[in-house]
């Protein structure tokens, strides 16, 4: 199954839900692959740790993403496959395709010569290989969000509970029905995760009762904040290794059984 995590909306957790579900679907041994299209490469420093650090005095890590983007672009030599990109990680049947800061710097060349499905071809070809596929995308509606979009089965979208949040809830839900419409019938929408979730506080209850009665599909487990979430991105460690008994790694425990078709 091939699962996007969406959000035009920084800040939301995406990085961090895409790798912490990759996790438990791989400590259950499913084979999963997490696809990072974030130029910000959270996702992919999460999983390789000290390899993967962006800084101007040391090489990118290769290969990335980015390379197999650029490559569409150049009418020099065969194409290689998406699946030589995938790096392992120091995890059982957990696989990465790093991303690459520079993936900003070709997305209008892309746009210009009308590559928005390659990475779905790519992509399909390459879940034969993996039960499981989650690809985290950047903080915005550009080409690498809709190439996603398109590649994938399901959406699954990281939610805040405010006010500001929920208005920009409604624009994603159009976004991905429109990408639905003109480009992969097969997309949609599996769940809103509600993150961050604070119980004590009236405020967001009464939000999450409200999408609800607007039908929306709120996923049943809510993410409350935690610090043990800080610990796990310092020690490059998803928390179902880092600590398989803590209540925030039982709650994704239980969202991935949620999921469908997981």
């Amino acid at each position: 199954m091939r699962r996007v995590i969406f959000n035009q909306k920084g800040g939301v957790g995406k990085s961090s839900i895409t790798v912490n579900l990759a996790a438990v679907s791989a400590s259950q041994g499913l084979k999963t692959l997490v696809l990072d299209l974030d130029p910000q490469c959270n996702a992919t420093q999460y999983l390789l740790g000290e390899v993967a650090e962006v800084a101007a005095n040391k090489p990118e890590l290769q290969p990335n993403i980015g390379q197999f983007f650029a490559q569409t672009l150049s009418l020099k030599g065969k194409e290689k496959p998406l699946a030589e990109y995938v790096h392992t990680t120091a995890f059982n049947n957990l696989h990465v395709i790093p991303s690459n800061p520079e993936l900003g710097e070709i997305e209008h060349l892309l746009q210009s010569k009308h590559k928005i499905y390659k990475l779905a071809a790519a992509l399909k070809e390459l879940s034969r290989q993996y039960d499981n596929i989650f690809i985290d995308t950047p903080p915005a509606f550009n080409f690498y969000t809709l190439s996603a979009l398109i590649a994938s089965e399901r959406c699954l979208i990281p939610f805040d509970c405010d006010e500001f949040s929920r208005r920009a809830l409604y624009t994603l839900l159009e976004n991905v029905g429109e990408t639905k419409a003109d480009h992969n019938a097969d997309l949609e929408v599996e769940g809103v995760i509600v993150n961050q979730f604070q119980p004590r506080a009236s405020l967001p209850l009464q939000l999450i009762n409200e999408l609800k009665e607007e039908g929306l599909p709120i996923m049943a487990t809510y993410l409350p904040s935690s610090v043990i979430m800080k610990e796990s991105h310092h020690k490059n460690l998803p928390l179902v290794f880092l600590a398989p008994q803590h209540k925030l790694t039982e709650q994704y425990v239980a969202l991935f059984g949620e999921l469908k078709d997981a």
